[in-house]
């Protein structure tokens, strides 16, 4: 992409005494992202611009689609966004003398794009691929857990209907309605190595024979997956039934009652299992809190799930760098 030349505003905002945490979390990642690999992805897929309108560059319309789903922001709202904010502007590599912002329209038919060639699934196993060569992901054992993304519920709409794809489950005492991720954790590391997308009624159970690998010795997991090693996919596979499956048991099922006067080690196993087990949590956390992806943005499970793939790739990123191991990604 074309260097940036500095203006009047770039000259001002080099003497301010502080860096927003906005800057500094879009330094990071624009340092981390292999773009000109991820713009190789894209390329097959884009139009020339031999006909109709002129295309915007593949980097340029990618910046900007990842900042929207980073702050968790609509086509239109990014747009205005990037307007108003110069730490967006600066990662977008933008010259307002000679160039605007992508408008909701241009970033709509690149989203669009990228769903229909199933692209985010790309990013993240590019991501993915880059742990694994620098030895950060720990091959031998997986967590597995599941997570439910809320979806609207209201029937205020134009069809008067929920959306058909999302169901309603119950979760202790309260009802969700909307969709599930599914995810598998390396035990070693935390990051994440796959997921998958389902309705909100579909049992965790279902779907943690999608998230083991052959290489795996030990799966870690919650008393939702209590039956695992049971179930008919598990015991047909002659890799996953030779696991060690560490499922914590419930409270109200163990053994040795809370009244023992002596040393529980009952308890003490399930706070082993517990403690590796925790760090599933930490990508949920986020996905959920730092991107701010708590309720579906579309309509349907795969839309979702194309952004779910991008949000997980960056996610992974993002431990990357807390881990300081950024250099070393860069380099893959």
């Amino acid at each position: 992409m074309k260097q940036q030349s500095l203006n009047f505003t770039d000259v001002e905002y080099m003497h301010r005494k502080k860096v927003t945490k906005r800057e500094e979390f879009l330094a990071s990642m624009d340092k981390m992202i292999p773009w000109d690999d991820w713009v190789n992805i894209i390329a097959p897929y884009y139009p020339s611009g031999k006909r109709g309108r002129p295309v915007r560059g593949i980097e340029t319309m990618l910046r900007m689609y990842l900042m929207q789903n980073w702050f968790n922001l609509s086509d239109a709202a990014i747009e205005d966004t990037i307007y108003d904010s110069y730490a967006m502007r600066s990662f977008m590599h933008l010259d307002f003398s000679c160039e605007q912002v992508p408008d909701a329209t241009t970033l709509l038919k690149f989203r669009h794009l990228l769903e229909k060639h199933n692209i985010g699934k790309k990013l993240f196993e590019d991501v993915k691929r880059r742990l694994e060569e620098k030895g950060m992901i720990m091959h031998g054992g997986t967590i597995v857990d599941a997570t439910i993304i809320n979806a609207p519920s209201s029937t205020k709409n134009k069809e008067g209907k929920r959306d058909p794809e999302m169901h309603q489950t119950k979760k202790g005492n309260q009802w969700y309605f909307g969709m599930k991720i599914h995810a598998g954790v390396d035990a070693g590391s935390g990051y994440v190595h796959i997921i998958t997308a389902t309705a909100a009624n579909v049992s965790d159970i279902n779907e943690a024979h999608k998230l083991i690998r052959d290489d795996d010795e030990v799966v870690y997991g919650d008393s939702g997956y209590g039956g695992l090693p049971k179930r008919e996919e598990i015991k047909s596979d002659q890799d996953k039934s030779q696991i060690d499956y560490r499922i914590n048991i419930k409270p109200s099922l163990r053994l040795t009652k809370s009244s023992f006067n002596g040393y529980n080690w009952e308890k003490s196993i399930e706070h082993r299992k517990s403690a590796t087990r925790c760090k599933v949590e930490h990508i949920f956390l986020i996905v959920k809190r730092q991107f701010g992806y708590s309720k579906v943005v579309y309509r349907g499970i795969a839309k979702n799930f194309n952004r779910f793939y991008v949000l997980f790739a960056s996610t992974n990123i993002v431990m990357c760098l807390r881990a300081k191991r950024s250099e070393e990604f860069a380099l893959g």
